[in-house]
């Protein structure tokens, strides 16, 4: 029996008596994956990014292991709701125009310890004024632009993200916060998604896969340098700077190496979702899935299961359809694709499965099945052992 179709055995008598839809994750393999996350980090502490967990169990299940340290969050309402949770030290990871939020915090200094904000822009810092509902100092944290530009900038590489992208640049954010009463400047964030996030292994695609390669190792060498320059160029606006965070589960050991660097952020490593499968650097364990019931059986070669229309967040394409994964050997029917309502399967594998049967799939993103689920089935060995809410389960849908 195969590594794979044993794990469907497993999978299947953990969850016998559960009606499927329904979403698991494999422990073993989740801290299997976390142990990988700090072995790559190097003694670099691991920032969990909540967005691609959306589990406060597991949250606290990967924070409580050593090398772990914080949570970079996605919302700032989440941002303050995990802080009430006891969570006491969450990074916003992106720029917020919540203006309740930014009220709530000013007026509460608990909240107001725990949360750090995210800005590459002063304009942010006025917003945050304007809603202010008491007088806590906010806590926050400088973005820097991560792309690599070329040709004097008429090509661009990366995320469009943060405006500010030279030590210069960066410098005078810093000087915008600390002369503006009621703020904190207290880091710097740089995430690389076109290094941490693309994968340099294209199964079938080894040309794209090297050029991924060289401009992954270019993007790497300028980066390296320009953020330790912006570093520099910050520490002498605010000496007492506490951290620096960088990275990305593709990326952890190349950027734990940089010296400017305090920290990393990692999340899908967790989970290790088909985007992940294409790396040569590292191979996870595909812990997250869920499977879907067999409810029709159309013809031969063919079944349909319930649901499966679970797109992922980017570019649309056939890379962002969850993956049929268990058993091995189905695939999407090309004139129907995944379906919000019924989804059929092809392949030689169909005629094995009979109407109730299970088919699991993998996501090609981490967190985002925690938004079409409202609990998660932890399994270890062939059992479940703890049932837990996703943040939807617990009444949350922060996007």
């Amino acid at each position: 029996m195969s590594a794979r179709a044993a794990d469907r055995a497993r999978y299947d008598r953990a969850t016998a008596s559960f009606d499927a839809p329904v979403a698991i994750v494999d422990l073993d393999a989740f801290d299997a994956n976390a142990a990988d996350l700090v072995r790559r980090a190097a003694g670099t502490p691991v920032r969990v990014a909540s967005k691609s967990v959306r589990c406060r169990a597991l949250l606290e299940r990967v924070l409580a292991r050593d090398g772990f340290a914080g949570v970079m969050s996605f919302t700032l309402a989440e941002s303050l709701w995990l802080a009430r949770s006891g969570f006491g030290d969450v990074l916003l990871a992106y720029p917020s125009a919540d203006r309740a939020g930014f009220a709530e915090l000013t007026g509460d200094p608990k909240l107001a310890a725990a949360v750090t904000v995210m800005i590459d822009d002063p304009a942010q810092l006025r917003l945050i004024d304007a809603a202010r509902g008491g007088r806590e100092r906010v806590r926050v944290c400088l973005e820097l632009d991560t792309s690599l530009r070329l040709l004097g900038g008429r090509v661009r590489i990366g995320s469009r993200r943060s405006p500010v992208h030279s030590p210069a640049e960066a410098a005078e954010l810093a000087r915008a916060v600390a002369r503006t009463p009621g703020f904190r400047l207290v880091g710097i964030m740089a995430y690389e998604g076109h290094v941490a996030g693309v994968g340099d292994a294209v199964a079938g695609r080894p040309v794209r896969s090297g050029a991924i390669r060289l401009m992954q190792r270019a993007a790497r060498r300028e980066l390296a340098a320009r953020r330790a320059e912006v570093v520099r160029a910050v520490r002498a606006v605010v000496p007492d700077l506490e951290f620096v965070n960088g990275g990305g589960t593709g990326s952890v050991q190349h950027t734990a190496a940089e010296d400017a660097v305090t920290e990393v952020a990692a999340g899908s490593g967790l989970y290790t979702p088909r985007l992940f499968d294409g790396y040569s650097s590292f191979r996870g364990r595909p812990a997250a899935l869920f499977a879907l019931p067999v409810v029709r059986r159309p013809g031969v070669g063919v079944v349909t299961v319930l649901g499966g229309g679970y797109p992922a967040s980017g570019p649309a394409g056939p890379d962002r359809l969850p993956v049929p994964w268990l058993p091995e050997g189905l695939r999407y029917a090309s004139q129907e694709g995944a379906g919000e309502v019924q989804t059929p399967l092809l392949g030689g594998p169909a005629d094995d499965l009979l109407i109730g049967d299970k088919v699991w799939f993998r996501h090609a993103k981490a967190g985002e099945p925690c938004e079409r689920f409202d609990v998660l089935r932890l399994v270890e060995g062939d059992t479940v052992t703890a049932t837990v809410p996703t943040y939807r389960g617990e009444g949350h849908t922060f996007l």
